[in-house]
């Protein structure tokens, strides 16, 4: 799994893994048993502090997403995560909001936005 941050999304860096895991462990791209990063490892990674991957892995942990096996490693645990409505929503916010924005860098509207989404939805369709 590769984490990618957003220093300008507004959301804490612990939480932005937080979301990553449980996402990628919905989505089935993590599969119980599998091993993430070290905390030293991921921290060098994505150039943040140790003490912010130990936060989101112990809280990952603490909802009984992860479990840290002394000396061995992080794994994933059997539990899915539950993602209630709020935080889908926060997320599809985030997501929209991200979009926008780097839609107007880049001088494109609404209108073009949305084109662009139709127009991707049929092809996929």
């Amino acid at each position: 799994m590769v984490f990618s941050l957003d220093a300008k999304s507004g959301v804490p860096f612990y939480r932005q893994i937080i979301e990553q895991v449980k996402f990628a462990v919905a989505r089935g791209d993590l599969k119980p048993g599998d091993q993430l990063p070290t905390v030293r490892q991921l921290a060098v990674d994505i150039s943040i502090n140790p003490n912010t991957v130990i936060r989101a892995y112990r809280e990952l942990e603490l909802e009984g997403l992860l479990e840290t096996q002394q000396g061995s490693g992080t794994y994933v645990s059997e539990k899915q995560p539950e993602i209630d409505a709020v935080e889908r929503q926060r997320m599809l916010d985030q997501i929209v909001t991200e979009l926008l924005a780097r839609a107007s860098g880049y001088g494109f509207t609404l209108d073009d936005v949305l084109d662009g989404v139709r127009q991707r939805k049929e092809e996929s369709s």
